[in-house]
């Protein structure tokens, strides 16, 4: 038979986290339909892969790409690193279901202006990211403080028993809608006034669907294995598998403690499923917190309504040409985004190399001069952790970004490179492949990727994206429990 495309001499490292081996790979109507030794098979399309590795697409589990995928399809930053599905709706904050009574509270406005806004119903939202045609495959969480915003008049209280019915009838119909679960943002001031009592009782929709709870910890600094404790607690009680968002030490004085809060992890693990994402940066980014502002570390503007000048440039500086202490330069700033660099290097390491570890970018798409996580988190983890450091073997870094992460979000079908599989692959050099974008410069793309195909179809290709838009909106499939027996 004639197949789409024949990739041939490939090193397959297929996401099992096993070691890769030569083979030529065909694809038929998107799927993955021989593996092997294809001498006298004939392609549409063949490409002789030389040697390069060819992996199955990376999937980004942590992304606030909620509205940017349908707003600029393309999806550069993601796809020039080798990803191609992203999962959007995580820290609590989501596109969808939103009714907004006036511009979005932070740090929903991560995701954009009250414009960007215009889904009340999971269903709308899905129906819009199917419409938009984006580049890249879309699964999305719904996010708890998005629901506080439809039924709270005031978010600095717990929820009233009438409004978390409310609240649980609107995550109900979007997980019968295809959300994968429910999302918290525990930590900034939107959520943090809610009672642990009141995301469990959410969290029990998410029971008779096998629906997963991710969630951005109440505190991320000295209390956050009281904070983890808190997210098994719920887990726990909705029998629902724990995720927690981009693990890590957060702050000086924790710096350190990554064995303790991975002891904590493993422990959990052991009776109930649950993992962590991470990013391979020892700095974050995310809106400027005013309980966040010290003198211990550095901390850059990344965005600023009222002084859009200073973006890219250091608190302490702007501060001192104002000649105002650090908390008032950080007031006058608001509503602004921030690059913390709150996090010790050695800590990274322990939390990335971990095996219930997988990577999320968490990204900021909106953000005017972002954290450089954005365009390189995939190709740092390949070149810089896997191939410079020798963190781990490149089969494990791949299996940290494809099937480990399709397996613990149910994405069916994807996250190896196995006949009958949906055809997500990147191919790439592993003696070059890195992340070109950095602090001081970071909407660049990575070297070493050499060609992107989303379901089949070649989309980035020698540094360039094609214009194809092949991606598609992934419904949860499943009990996702399942991925962690």
């Amino acid at each position: 038979m004639l197949y789409d495309t024949l990739i041939r001499n490939a090193l397959v490292i297929d996401g099992s986290n096993t070691p890769g081996y030569a083979a030529d790979v065909a694809i038929v109507d998107g799927r993955i339909a021989r593996i092997g030794d294809l001498g006298d098979a004939r392609a549409t399309d063949e490409i002789d892969a030389a040697g390069r590795v060819l992996a199955p697409g990376f999937i980004d589990v942590h992304t606030h790409d909620d509205t940017v995928v349908i707003r600029q399809p393309q999806m550069l930053p993601k796809l020039s690193q080798g990803v191609t599905s992203v999962i959007v709706g995580n820290c609590g904050i989501s596109a969808s279901p939103v009714s907004l009574r006036c511009d979005p509270p932070d740090p929903m406005n991560l995701l954009g202006s009250a414009a960007a806004f215009v889904y009340p119903r999971f269903s709308d939202y899905r129906a819009a990211v199917e419409a938009a045609n984006t580049t890249l495959n879309v699964a999305a969480l719904v996010g708890h403080t998005a629901l506080r915003s439809n039924h709270l008049d005031d978010l600095f209280r717990t929820a009233s028993a009438e409004e978390i019915a409310a609240m649980r009838e609107q995550l109900r119909e979007s997980l019968e809608a295809g959300a994968l679960g429910l999302s918290t943002g525990l930590a900034y001031a939107s959520a943090f006034s809610a009672s642990t009592d009141e995301v469990m009782q959410l969290t029990e929709e998410l029971t008779a669907f096998g629906a997963v709870y991710t969630t951005h910890l109440r505190s991320e600094f000295e209390p956050v294995l009281e904070a983890m404790d808190e997210a098994f607690r719920i887990g726990r009680h909705a029998r629902s598998p724990v995720i927690i968002s981009h693990l890590k030490c957060a702050g000086a004085g924790n710096w350190g403690r990554s064995p303790q809060l991975l002891a904590s992890l493993e422990a959990a693990a052991k009776t109930h499923p649950v993992g962590c994402d991470c990013y391979p940066y020892a700095a974050s980014s995310s809106t400027l917190d005013l309980k966040q502002v010290t003198d211990a570390h550095r901390i850059t503007i990344t965005w600023s309504t009222p002084h859009p000048e200073v973006g890219g440039r250091d608190l302490i500086d702007i501060a001192g040409e104002w000649k105002v202490s650090l908390l008032d330069a950080a007031r006058r700033l608001q509503p602004a985004g921030a690059v913390y660099y709150g996090m010790d290097e050695n800590d990274v390491r322990r939390i990335l190399a971990h095996p219930l570890s997988m990577v999320g970018s968490d990204g900021l798409p909106e953000d005017p001069f972002p954290h450089p996580r954005l365009w390189g988190a995939f190709p740092r983890v390949l070149g810089h952790f896997s191939r410079d450091i020798g963190l781990f073997p490149l089969h494990t870094a791949v299996h940290k970004m494809t099937g480990l992460s399709a397996a613990r979000f149910g994405l069916k079908d994807r996250g190896e490179i196995r006949e009958g599989r949906w055809a997500d692959l990147v191919l790439f050099d592993p003696a070059t492949v890195r992340d070109v974008a950095d602090f001081n410069d970071p909407q660049r793309a990575a070297q070493g990727i050499d060609g992107v195909w989303v379901n089949g179809v070649l989309s980035y290709q020698d540094g360039q994206a094609n214009g194809r838009r092949e991606g598609r909106f992934l419904a949860r499939q499943g009990d996702l429990r399942d991925s962690f027996r």
